[in-house]
C-alpha cells in the first residue's frame, strides 16, 4: 500500500526575549515526534529566531538537523549573555542587567554601545546560511519587522530572507540601533504583529495553524511598581497586535456564508478551504 502523505501544519511563533527558549522546547518535541510536517512558519523576535533556525536546520539535515539547529542557537544565545547568574533561585535580573535597563530611559543605543556590539548579529550570521534558505527553503517563511516611521508591518517572505531582516524583527530600540533595510528604518516587528497570522491563511495550503504564545492572555494581578506596570505595559503593548487580528478573524467567522445560511441548507452548500481554516 502507498505510505499514507504526512500532513503539515503551518507555525505561528510569538516573540518574547529569552522565553522564546520554550518555542524551541515545542518545536524539539514536534520535530522528534514526525507525526506532522510544517508548510509554512511566522515568526516575531524571538519567534522568527525559531523560525529561521527550524528551517535552516531541516536543510542542512531534515528533522534532525532542524532539531541541532535550535540546540544550537539557543545554547550560544545562553553562553552569549554578559551577565551571570546570581546564584539564586530569584527571578529577579542581576544588578547589573537592571542597571543598564534604566540607562535606557536615558541614553539611546548610540550612547549605550558605540561599538555596536552586539552577540546576536553574530550568532545570527556565523550560524545560519541565508543564501541557502533563500534558494532552497521547502518552508514558506514570514518574518515580521516594524517601520520604525510609520508603524506598518513589513513581513520578509523566503527571497528576502537576510541577517539584518532576522535582526530588525528583534529590535527592540531601547536597546539595539535601528536596522536599516534599503534605506528604510525597522524596528522589532511585535509592535505590528506578534506574530502575523494571516500569511499562513492566505498564502499556505495547510489549513491547521498552531500558535506559540509566550504572553499571556491573561496577565494577573494589577501591577503597584513602577517597575511592574513598565513591565505591564511592554506586555499588554506586544499582545495587541496579536489580539487585534484574532478579533478580525472571529469577526470573519460572524460574517461567512454558514453563520447566515439555515443549518438543513448548509450541507448542501459547498465549503471553501479559507472558510475551514478561519
Amino acid at each position: 500500500m502507498p505510505a499514507t502523505a504526512q500532513p503539515r501544519i503551518n507555525l505561528a511563533l510569538q516573540g518574547g526575549g529569552a522565553h522564546g527558549a520554550f518555542t524551541w522546547g515545542v518545536l524539539d518535541a514536534l520535530l522528534a515526534d514526525g507525526r506532522v510536517g510544517f508548510e509554512g512558519i511566522s515568526g516575531t523576535s524571538a519567534g522568527a529566531m525559531n523560525a529561521i533556525a527550524l528551517a535552516d536546520g531541516w536543510l542542512k539535515g531534515g528533522a534532525d538537523g532542524a532539531r541541532q539547529s535550535l540546540a544550537d542557537f539557543w545554547l550560544a544565545i545562553a553562553d552569549s549573555s554578559p551577565f551571570s547568574s546570581q546564584g539564586d533561585d530569584s527571578d529577579s535580573p542581576p544588578t547589573a542587567l537592571k542597571l543598564m535597563l534604566g540607562w535606557t530611559d536615558y541614553l539611546t543605543p548610540e550612547q549605550l554601545n558605540p561599538l555596536d556590539l552586539n552577540p546576536l548579529r553574530d550568532i545570527v550570521t556565523a550560524q545560519f546560511d541565508f543564501a541557502a534558505l533563500r534558494r532552497d527553503t521547502r518552508h514558506k517563511l514570514f518574518i515580521a519587522a516594524t517601520h520604525a516611521n510609520t508603524g506598518k508591518l513589513r513581513l520578509f517572505r523566503n527571497a528576502e530572507l537576510s541577517a539584518e531582516a532576522l535582526l530588525a524583527s528583534a529590535c527592540l530600540p531601547m536597546l539595539h540601533r535601528t536596522v536599516i533595510i534599503d534605506g528604510e528604518p525597522y524596528w522589532d516587528g511585535g509592535y505590528s504583529a506578534n506574530p502575523a497570522v494571516f500569511p499562513l491563511l492566505f498564502e499556505c495550503q495547510a489549513e491547521d495553524n498552531l500558535l506559540v504564545l509566550l504572553t499571556p492572555l491573561h496577565l494577573g494581578e494589577t501591577p503597584s511598581t513602577a517597575p511592574d506596570t513598565r513591565h505591564r505595559l511592554r506586555e499588554m503593548s506586544f499582545n495587541a497586535t496579536f489580539l487585534r487580528e484574532m478579533r478580525m478573524f472571529a469577526h470573519l467567522r460572524e460574517h461567512i456564508r454558514p453563520n447566515r445560511v439555515p443549518a438543513w441548507l448548509r450541507r448542501w452548500l459547498p465549503e471553501s478551504t479559507l472558510d475551514r481554516r478561519i
